[in-house]
């Protein structure tokens, strides 16, 4: 991915270094942990986290700040360059649309985190809290999808961050509520199922991205789009099922299998439309 000349954003908030309360993180396990099933690269964790997290006023953004100096982090420049990058192109698509785009903050944590969601530990992944339209990332993320997943490559990690940065334009676009809402009303199964409609096209805006990202800016190298598509594969809910348990549960996948999750990121990218994403309105995912 051409990155390196590419404009960096604003809207990093670099929390690597500060604390969150280990009475709160030890105490929070549980939850965490089943929050982990249903969040696993971009859901949204608030309806398990929340639960017994205290209520509070939460700070600014500018409040916690890590010591890291971007001009001597490269994943910090590149994660900045990254979001940038989706910031232009989701602002011309809703100027487009006749609106504004309100840009995501993005923040960097180790270890663990405190979101408006509630408490989170980075054995989640990445992760959208909607409730402060923030995007959450501990990037020794990125290690893990090279080495556990087997998803090497920049434009895989790219991928990543567009995907969240996806469920961030779903909340905007009023996508995300409803489904919330909807999920409250109906059994366990039909639920998980909405939750992979919404991950889908999570995955479709990321592929939307990359195309006019290359359109407009020609980031692309060759076998960028191959390491997207093989991240996507890695991730499905089949293959970490397979892998973690030794067999399937379709009924319990939230994110989509992996030829999903290829299939509508390939619809993105080659479409680069966002009429072309919608998962709820087809049979056929």
């Amino acid at each position: 991915m051409k990155w390196e000349f590419g404009r960096r954003s604003d809207n990093i908030e670099d929390r690597r270094g500060s604390r969150v309360p280990s009475a709160v993180v030890g105490g929070g396990i549980g939850t965490i942990l089943l929050a982990l099933l249903v969040t696993f690269l971009g859901g949204d964790p608030s309806v398990i986290l929340q639960q017994g997290t205290p209520s509070r006023n939460y700070p600014p953004a500018d409040v916690q700040q890590g010591t890291n100096s971007q001009a001597d982090d490269p994943m910090k420049e590149f994660v900045a360059v990254v979001l940038a990058d989706t910031e232009d192109t989701w602002n011309e698509i809703f100027q487009q649309m006749g609106g504004t785009y309100q840009e995501p903050k993005l923040v960097l944590f180790s270890g663990a985190v405190e979101s408006a969601c509630g408490y989170a530990k980075s054995a989640m992944g990445p992760f959208y809290c909607p409730r402060d339209r923030k995007v959450y990332l501990d990037m020794s993320f990125f290690r893990d999808l090279q080495n556990r997943h087997n998803a090497p490559g920049d434009f895989a990690q790219a991928y990543v961050i567009a995907h969240e940065v996806g469920h961030h334009v779903q909340n905007l676009l009023g996508i995300s509520g409803k489904v919330q809402s909807l999920q409250r009303q109906v059994t366990p199964v039909e639920a998980n199922q909405l939750s992979v409609r919404l991950e889908l096209q999570a995955d479709c805006f990321a592929g939307v991205w990359a195309h006019h990202a290359e359109r407009s800016r020609q980031i692309l190298e060759q076998g960028d789009i191959e390491e997207a598509m093989n991240a996507a594969s890695q991730i499905g809910d089949d293959r970490l099922q397979a892998q973690a348990q030794g067999y399937i549960v379709p009924d319990a996948f939230t994110h989509g299998s992996s030829a999903q999750r290829v299939r509508w990121f390939k619809r993105g990218i080659q479409s680069g439309s966002l009429n072309q994403c919608n998962t709820f309105g087809t049979n056929q995912l």
